[in-house]
């Protein structure tokens, strides 16, 4: 009677198995689906795959910004931050 009792008093053990995966074949692309929404790369608003590519500015914000620093600006620049 005693090993009845043993048996409730235990907790379940929990039990795992392992899934396939879900590619048929060896093309990243097969695995993408329409956008969830959740979150993701693939998630509604912000699909990581529908960039619009490189963003190149007009001539007036171009000519708007500051020319880049040459070397010796930027070792000055350096120095005079460590010391």
């Amino acid at each position: 009677m005693s090993d009845a009792n043993d048996n409730q008093d235990k907790p379940e053990e929990k039990r795992f198995g392992i899934l396939p995966h879900p590619a048929k074949t060896n093309n990243p692309a097969d695995l993408n689906q329409e956008p969830k929404e959740g979150g993701g790369l693939q998630g509604g608003s912000a699909n990581a795959y529908d960039l619009p590519g490189v963003y190149i500015p007009d001539a007036q914000i171009a000519n708007s910004l500051e020319k880049p620093k040459s070397s010796d600006e930027l070792k000055a620049e350096e120095a005079k931050l460590n010391s």
